[in-house]
């Protein structure tokens, strides 16, 4: 238990250090080969934020362990906005930015339904990782139109790293994805370890110690900006994340290894993920029809009760009888 406990340690510590240093070496060489700025931050940046479940959800198909992949995109994007987003309103309260509500929002809201119609009957095989990648593309492709005065947090991100030079930024390329896939490697031979060692599902591994684990990037970033007084960029980072966590992540396990997934999976997990998004825009769009302007502390608070309890009743499940 010691050795998969350490495993996931290390494992996590690597993969959020290579995976800031992988978006400074592809934020430079994708700037080098004459990308522009805003595709670089809705593209590279965003999807280096993710990075860490993209790479575990990979490592864990290709191991036949395709339900922690799939508890890992889910339950990251629960504590994104439970977590992530409940820490952070707790630390400094969060404007809601115009093109957010007009633009990005419902883009993830658009998506999360098309995704919910796909996985409803319970599996997702070849075919639907397939239309989830295209809906990603058609959503970054709608935001690169739509998006024109906003992502500041992901154009400011590519300026620091515009200046790198090429040599340094193709060795950062390439040390990083070494380490990303090493660390991942690292990261799932631990996850299943402590599954196979507690008696627990992968599944509920991948939606806890995993999905927790892979956040720290969003939770980190996020409270780092409340705290330097750019908490706007937070709730923008958030959706983005769960948009690449809901379409790439999930479609990476559909391609390398269909998982078949479980009536719990739908009916406990989906269906909160589900909930909190929906949540997220009642709270979003209300906050602005009653002429609120932020999401503040008593938000935070009932988002990281409802985190709690969720943590609670999946523990509560989980333990052997």
């Amino acid at each position: 238990m010691l050795a998969f406990c350490a495993a996931i340690f290390f494992g996590l510590v690597i993969l959020i250090w290579s995976a800031d240093r992988f978006v400074s070496g592809a934020v430079a060489t994708a700037l080098k080969l004459g990308m522009t700025p805003m595709m670089v931050g809705l593209t590279i940046v965003a999807f280096g934020t993710s990075a860490p479940e993209l790479i575990v959800s990979a490592t864990a198909a290709l191991n036949n362990a395709s339900n922690l992949a799939v508890g890992n995109a889910i339950g990251s994007n629960i504590a994104n906005i439970a977590l992530v987003l409940g820490a952070t309103a707790m630390v400094s309260a969060i404007p809601l930015k115009v093109s957010i509500l007009k633009v990005e929002l419902p883009v993830l809201l658009l998506s999360t339904l098309i995704a919910t119609l796909l996985i409803w009957d319970q599996v997702i095989d070849l075919m639907d990782g397939v239309f989830f990648l295209i809906i990603l593309t058609v959503s970054l492709a709608a935001l690169a139109f739509l998006q024109q005065d906003s992502g500041s947090g992901e154009i400011d991100e590519v300026e620091e790293n515009k200046n790198i030079p090429p040599k340094k930024a193709y060795a950062l390329l390439f040390i990083s994805i070494v380490l990303l896939i090493g660390s991942s490697k690292l990261l799932v031979w631990g996850a299943t370890g402590i599954a196979l060692d507690l008696g627990v599902s992968e599944l509920v591994v991948g939606l806890t110690i995993v999905a927790i684990g892979t956040s720290l990037p969003e939770l980190a970033a996020a409270i780092a900006s409340a705290l330097k007084g750019h908490h706007d960029l937070a709730l923008g980072n958030i959706i983005g994340s769960n948009l690449f966590n809901l379409l790439a992540v999930l479609a990476i396990p559909a391609i390398i290894n269909p998982p078949t997934l479980t009536n719990t999976l739908i009916s406990r997990d989906y269906t909160f993920m589900l909930v909190l998004t929906g949540g997220l825009a009642v709270i979003a769009y209300g906050k602005i029809l009653f002429k609120k302007k932020d999401i503040g502390k008593v938000i935070g608070l009932l988002l990281l009760a409802a985190y709690c309890a969720y943590l609670a009743v999946l523990y509560q499940q989980s333990v052997p009888i």
